[in-house]
């Protein structure tokens, strides 16, 4: 099942069911999140619970698509109550990608770190289940204010020194009342960084990170499959700048995904009873890594087939929200 979140013409919202080339509401849902807690507190999956209200009006996909009415698939009516995060050198080649990027800087200690993190990765990053691996990279980017919808730009501030994209699968969660996370399922996601800013030194990834994101636009409910191979592209003026696969999954990652849920929720301050959490996986595939230098107007387009209709993005400035020296005094 695969689930979206969309507005109709007057702006209400629904929940839909992707079926074929139309979107089928689900009577009565106005949010997944709404949906999720329902199906917590029933103590049964998501999939039933949307089962057991049934399906009504079905719309046209493709124009929800085009008429940029399709919202991000997990939301909350709060933003301060969305977490968004993620955790990199995850994934096979991750390493790689990584400290090509700082041996172009010529710095040798934040490569030599990349490669011993990565290794623990590759050593203990997938334990028995039930039993704590490795910790991985893990970093903050932001709450639910840098969330960009599907089809939106993403805003470039006069600070940044790139616009990267990141092709990854994000994990979407809701805290149920009994402070207990509980994993929706999985969605492509677009986790945008500023490559350039944390190639000068590793110590300014969190610098990188605090930009915007996008995922969706559909929610893929259940268990992630063990292999997934998508497509990453660039457009410049309607044409390919840059295409390569990225891979996913199990499969083809250093940690299980129990491992990585397990050092993000085992911090109390992320057990908030009704919070949101997307969480971001890592990837190996980066154009920067390629050379390419993205501008605005280029166009990103990420798509995985067990995932449905691709994410897509574009890039446009924004002028600065604050200045040096505008800060007041009480």
């Amino acid at each position: 099942m695969r689930l979206v979140q969309f507005e109709l013409n007057n702006g209400e919202r629904r929940v839909g069911v992707i079926d074929g080339e139309q979107v089928r509401e689900v009577q009565g849902a106005l949010t997944v999140r709404d949906l999720a807690l329902a199906a917590i507190e029933a103590g049964v999956k998501l999939e039933q619970q949307v089962n057991s209200l049934g399906l009504g009006t079905a719309h046209d996909y493709s124009q929800l698509l085009s008429e940029l009415r399709i919202l991000p698939p997990l939301d909350h009516p709060d933003p301060a109550h969305l977490l968004v995060s993620g955790t990199g050198l995850t994934h096979l080649g991750s390493a790689s990608a990584r400290d090509k990027m700082h041996q172009q800087a010529g710095d040798e200690a934040a490569m030599t770190d990349t490669m011993r993190i990565f290794k623990w990765g590759v050593e203990g990053g997938k334990p028995e289940s039930g039993r704590a691996g490795v910790q991985p990279e893990w970093f903050y980017k932001g709450d639910g204010s840098i969330v960009v919808r599907p089809g939106h730009p993403f805003p470039l501030p006069p600070f940044a020194e790139d616009a990267g994209e990141e092709p990854e699968i994000s994990g979407l969660y809701v805290i149920g009342h009994d402070a207990k996370p509980y994993r929706l399922g999985f969605a492509v996601g677009n986790e945008f960084s500023d490559h350039v800013m944390e190639r000068k030194n590793y110590l300014y990834l969190a610098h990188s990170k605090l930009r915007s994101c996008s995922f969706g636009p559909e929610l893929r409910v259940g268990e992630l499959p063990q292999h997934l191979s998508g497509t990453s592209r660039i457009l410049r003026n309607g044409q390919v700048l840059w295409q390569n696969e990225f891979l996913s999954g199990e499969a083809n990652m250093c940690h299980s995904l129990e491992n990585l849920e397990f050092h993000h929720f085992k911090y109390s301050q992320f057990l908030r009873p009704g919070d949101v959490h997307v969480h971001f996986f890592g990837t190996a595939t980066l154009s920067f890594a390629d050379g390419i230098r993205t501008q605005p107007g280029d166009v990103f387009e990420i798509s995985q087939a067990e995932f449905g209709a691709p994410l897509v993005n574009g890039i446009a400035p924004v002028d600065a929200v604050f200045n040096p020296g505008t800060i007041g005094t009480l």
